[in-house]
């Protein structure tokens, strides 16, 4: 296994990509682009990344500041619990740890948000601790590499991962050494269509070896994908010296929590807009308030990790204000707000003043 540690921590001095994560060992500017990283591919992140360090230079700054704006901050990167969770452990810091941030392993993990492999890269890069990061690029090299045939997503696959990751672990660069199995990963050990013939692990690899890089890293199983639809109904009430346009906050623990976004009404199927007007919810929306419907738009696809959203746009006017939990803003303002890319792209495409 030295060896093949050694071989490693070598291609990553001359292959590693330059990115500013990479310039530091600030455990605050580390563990943002950690977060960031989880679910964004790096040429995705990269932008996100700066402007966020950018308004967020630090702990302090982060555990300041209004909610809404570090969910503006976060709006196309998705997953929003991770931003608030961010949010939570930087108070948890200047409130439990004077400030700074924690330095061992066990003491990063208990921050709000960070797991094991966080911790890990967090410990090891920052501090010097030999403790080994899992994420999907060390689960899918790991496995071709020594053949691990357990399933990666059961107790027992990531166990064995664990294992051989420990005993590869250069104690001296752990920090090295766990970037150098992500970036391998990343840029080599691809999902699909990884580059076999020339990799410098080719002879060592049980997976190449054997036939089977296609079928490693397996998986025990497949998550359901569900269906929803949802009925966005953007609202404009014209009342000088301009339109207004009305928005709802995310409240629920669901996706999205803690953005804006228009009236919603989500239904079990594909509804017509008759049907819509006559459901109770449109109805307890719209009482009293001299509705007209102006356009309604064709079903929008969104996909996410497990849901696929069928959403449609209705565009109406109304003569007196909507009562309930709305609030309702000057148009242009819109783009104030933190939003669902969802949202984002009908305002890009309709050319609402409000996208700017």
């Amino acid at each position: 296994m030295k060896g093949i540690t050694r071989k490693l921590i070598n291609w990553y001095g001359h292959n590693r990509r330059d990115l500013p994560w990479r310039q530091t060992r600030d455990p605050y500017l580390i563990w943002v682009s950690e977060i960031i990283l989880q679910q964004t591919r790096v040429d995705q992140g990269y932008d996100y990344y700066l402007r966020f360090i950018r308004r967020f230079p630090g702990v302090r700054s982060l555990a300041e500041a209004e909610p809404d704006e570090v969910m503006k901050m976060w709006q196309g990167l998705g997953y929003y619990s991770r931003a608030r969770n961010m949010q939570f452990a930087a108070r948890q810091i200047m409130e439990n740890c004077h400030g700074v941030f924690p330095q061992t392993y066990h003491d990063i993990l208990t921050l709000k948000g960070i797991g094991p492999y966080t911790a890990a890269a967090i410990a090891s890069v920052c501090f010097g601790e030999p403790t080994p990061v899992v994420d999907g690029n060390v689960i899918r090299f790991m496995s071709r590499l020594f053949g691990v045939t357990e399933p990666a997503d059961s107790a027992g696959g990531r166990k064995k991962i664990l294992e051989l990751a420990s005993g590869m672990m250069d104690r001296d660069q752990p920090g090295e050494f766990n970037q150098a199995m992500m970036e391998f990963g990343a840029l080599y050990c691809k999902p699909s269509n990884p580059d076999c013939p020339r990799c410098i692990f080719r002879k060592e690899c049980v997976a190449f070896n054997t036939g089977r890089v296609g079928e490693l890293p397996s998986r025990a199983k497949k998550t359901a994908v569900t269906a929803r639809y949802f009925h966005y109904l953007v609202v404009r009430m014209k009342k000088k010296p301009g339109t207004r346009i009305f928005l709802q906050k995310r409240e629920t623990p669901d996706i999205w929590k803690g953005l804006f976004q228009f009236p919603l009404i989500e239904s079990d199927r594909n509804l017509s807009l008759k049907k819509l007007q006559l459901s109770l919810e449109w109805n307890k929306i719209f009482k009293g308030t001299g509705v007209k419907v102006i356009r309604s738009g064709g079903i929008v696809v969104h996909k996410l990790s497990h849901r696929v959203i069928y959403a449609r746009f209705y565009e109406v006017e109304i003569s007196k204000a909507l009562r309930g939990g709305f609030i309702n803003i000057p148009e242009e303002q819109v783009k104030n707000y933190p939003l669902p890319r969802l949202i984002e792209r009908f305002l890009f495409t309709t050319g609402t003043r409000g996208h700017g």
